[in-house]
Order: C-alpha cells, then structure tokens, then sequence
C-alpha cells in the first residue's frame, strides 16, 4: 500500500486520546530481529476522508507535526514502513491532540520542508538521510521549529537539530566499558578508512580514555576490497594488545578475525559494533565465536513486527520503530505543550529520559540520542544476550 503517495502531502491521521499516562503505552513485545522489506496492499487502518492535497485542516485542537520521509522513489519502502509505525503509536496510545501530516522528500526535502512550515507544524520528524537534513534545516531554522531526524550521522546534530538514529560511538562505549569491567587494558582497532571508520576509532579512543585503558595500535583498510585481511595482519605481527575492535559488517569482520584468531581459538578478544545487529550470518563464522557487541534490544520488536504485520498485511523495516519512538516522546512532551506555541525542545534533555520499543533513550547536551545497550556473545552458534540493556539512566 502506498500512503496517498500520489499526493504532494498526506494527512495520516488524526485520531482520539484517552488518558495517556506518561506517553509510554508500550505493546509488550519479545523476540529476535524479524524485520524485512514491507508488503503495502491495502491499509487495515480506516483512514478519514482525503482533504484537499493543498489545504490542511484549520484548528486549534491539534499539535501539528510533520514526518518527512521518502514516499516515492527508491527509498519508498523505508518510508512508509517509518509511516506505518508513526500511525501505529497514536492508535496504540489513543492519542487525540496531534495530527501527523507526511511530506515526501522524494519529491525534493526542502520544498516538502518548505510546505510544512507553512502549514504551519512545529515540530518535523524526519527526514531519514544526512543528507536531506541541511535542506530541511534551511527552512526550519528560521521558523524555530526543531528536527529530530531518523539519520545515525553525529555530524548533522545542532541547536535545532537532533539525532535519533543508532549512532556507533554508542555502541562502542558500552562494548568498551563492559570488557574493561572484565579486565580488559590494552587495544587495538581495525577500522575502513571512511567516515564510519573514523567515527568508530574516535569512539573507541574516547571510550578508552574514559575507562582508563590503552589503545595500542590502529589499522586502516579500504572498504571497497578486502584489504581488511592485510590490515589484521599487520596488527597481528605488531601485539600487545588484548582486545581488537572491528568496525565492519559480518563477512568483513570473520575476514579479519580469522586472521586475528583463527577458528575463534586464542584468548584475544574480539569487538564488533552495531552492523553486526540483525545479520544473521555472524552465527555461521567459527571465527567470530566470542565476539562481543552491543546493539539497541530487540525484546519488544517481535510484537510490535507481528501487529504491523496485521495491520498492513508485511513486515516493518527493522528502522521504523524510530518513527513509533519519536511519536511517543513527541506525546510525552505534549503533557506541557500549548496547541500553536512552538515546540519545546528544552524538554527534549530531560535527564531521566524516555521509554520506548528500542528501549530507554535520551538526548545529550550535543543533541545526539543517548541509548541503553544490552551486550551480546556469538556463542556455539547463537547470539547470546550476556549483559542486559539498563531499563532506565542512573546519571
């Protein structure tokens, strides 16, 4: 099914709020990654009737929100998936005082941008690249309305704009202070000379330097071939390290441990980040055997894949559950919200955080989320939970 993506934008819905206690209505889901493409067919969800594709609804009863994400075009899929779950958080919180209207960015990010200013939203949600996100600022800005944008890129964040997606130094932080715990001192990383790779030897520099370690040794490798194998080589010959963190997805990352540690045999241990979440194929790699890494948990997304499948007959890309998380802090803030004043985004830092499918969450003063990560074990086959994500922040 597509969301109207014939229209130039959408009036999802806007549907009635009874009693949301704190905005952290949340199904109680369990189980592993499930996510896959989506299958749009017919909406399950009865939608009011289509209002003119140029003129909003006037009143004064709605906070107004814009989702900006790719309707059309190659990402379309990612998109409305991200739609779908924005719908399945009002409905699953009864949520009567917020309309979410949808601009596509396929069509262009800062005309869709453009139009829900002068519809006059105050808050956007979205878009989903990096991208996109200085177009969207360039008209945002001066209206004073925030962004919460789905990208994962640390780069993008500002006063006015805030970073939801899995950013990787989160990952790396909790890995690192975990096995520091565990008596681990000295490491080493090999990490694809990009800016992923930057990003990741950045982190695990500030992560070591936080817990007290050393990072001994750092190797480079070109992303477009497997230079990686010469990369953990060269670091192999160097020692005098006890842990090595490898920032690639599974195929690269068993190339280098191989090398590293071959068969998973040795005392050596191994840190992946968060690509590894959700690829299956790490199971399948003797030499991954041990290695540890942490991701965002997926106890709650089973549920939430199988009522999504419901209701618009596929399942959700494993990305969506931002679009559910951020209509629920969106809520949680609206408790002190006035309809027609601007957003609060002060609100946005509050220290205890927020609850939702992919756990607690919270935004820094740097405006990058903050989340609480489990850590898990490749162990005899399986991906093994071994330290639990916090349920709330301590600090």
């Amino acid at each position: 099914m597509k969301l109207f993506a014939n229209l130039r934008r959408v009036a999802i819905m806007s549907i009635a709020m009874a009693g949301l206690a704190g905005c952290q209505l949340i199904p109680d889901t369990s189980g592993p990654d499930t996510s896959g493409p989506p299958v749009r067919d017919e909406p399950v969800v009865q939608q009011p009737s289509v209002p003119d594709a140029n003129v909003l609804p006037n009143d004064g009863s709605h906070h107004r929100v814009a989702l900006l994400v790719p309707l059309t075009g190659p990402d379309a899929a990612v998109g409305n998936s991200i739609a779908n779950a924005t719908t399945m958080a009002l409905l699953d919180t009864n949520a009567t005082n917020i309309r979410i209207t949808s601009y596509d960015t396929a069509l262009g990010a800062r005309s869709a941008a453009r139009n829900a200013i002068a519809d006059g939203n105050k808050l956007i949600l979205g878009p989903l690249r990096a991208g996109n996100v200085s177009q969207v600022q360039a008209e945002a800005r001066s209206a004073d309305v925030p962004v919460i944008t789905y990208s994962n890129d640390a780069s993008v964040a500002g006063p006015d704009v805030f970073v939801m997606g899995q950013v990787p130094s989160q990952s790396i932080m909790r890995s690192v202070g975990y096995v520091r715990r565990r008596g681990a001192v000295n490491f080493a990383a090999i990490v694809p000379d990009d800016d992923y790779g930057r990003e990741a030897q950045e982190a695990l520099a500030d992560a070591i330097a936080r817990s007290g370690g050393r990072l001994i040794a750092t190797e480079r490798y070109s992303s477009a071939n497997t230079s990686i194998k010469s990369a953990a080589l060269r670091l192999r010959q160097r020692g005098g390290f006890d842990t090595v963190l490898i920032a690639d997805g599974a195929r690269l990352t068993a190339i280098a441990a191989e090398e590293l540690r071959p068969g998973g045999r040795g005392s050596l241990q191994l840190l992946g980040t968060e690509r590894l979440s959700g690829e299956g194929s790490v199971t399948r790699e003797p030499s991954l055997e041990g290695l540890l890494f942490s991701s965002i948990s997926d106890a709650r997304f089973r549920r939430f894949s199988e009522s999504y499948e419901e209701r618009f007959g596929g399942q959700p890309y494993r990305i969506a559950t931002l679009g559910y998380d951020s209509v629920l802090l969106t809520l949680r803030i609206a408790r002190d919200w006035q309809v027609g004043e601007d957003f609060p985004k002060r609100r946005m830092r509050e220290d205890d955080g927020f609850l939702g499918l992919d756990g607690a969450f919270r935004f820094g003063s740097d405006n990058l989320i903050q989340r609480a990560m489990e850590v898990r074990e490749i162990r005899d086959g399986q991906v093994v939970i071994i330290d639990d994500a916090p349920q709330r922040f301590q600090d």
